[in-house]
């Protein structure tokens, strides 16, 4: 049986960000004063920005852009395949989805998001699925 443990690989991070172990954080871009919660995974091409606070528990996938003064709370689930044509997207990538938050959008417990674009100053309610893109705040 193997055993991995957490890991931080190629991270950059802008000033007094916080982190709390056990996180996995790879080849992503965190602004200043993001907070990062524990049992978190935030993959490759993920760009965080300033005073965004990502609660424990959640997943960030590949190709997600998260804006400043946002709020991430526990368990939310980002998803990057919509499994077009019934199968997963090839090994490079080219089919994965992308998805954009915008500034000062909060975020609830347990949501999943998919490949969307949610503009600034929205708010998704706690356990939502979000498929389509948002395009008016509230």
């Amino acid at each position: 049986m193997k055993i991995t443990n957490a890991k931080i690989i190629k991270l950059v991070k802008g000033k007094n960000c916080e982190i709390v172990n056990p996180v996995n954080l790879y080849n992503c871009s965190l602004g200043n004063n993001v907070f990062v919660g524990p049992f978190t995974e935030i993959q490759s091409a993920v760009s965080i920005y300033d005073n965004t606070r990502i609660q424990s528990h959640s997943f960030i996938c590949s190709n997600t852009i998260i804006g400043k003064n946002c709020f991430i709370s526990h368990g939310v689930t980002f998803v990057n395949d919509k499994f077009a044509n019934q199968k997963i997207a090839s090994k490079d990538n080219r089919e994965l989805g992308k998805t954009i938050i915008g500034n000062n959008v909060l975020i609830g417990s347990n949501a999943t998001i998919l490949p969307v674009r949610i503009c600034d100053g929205s708010v998704i309610g706690a356990g939502a699925v979000v498929t389509k893109n948002i395009s008016e705040p509230g």
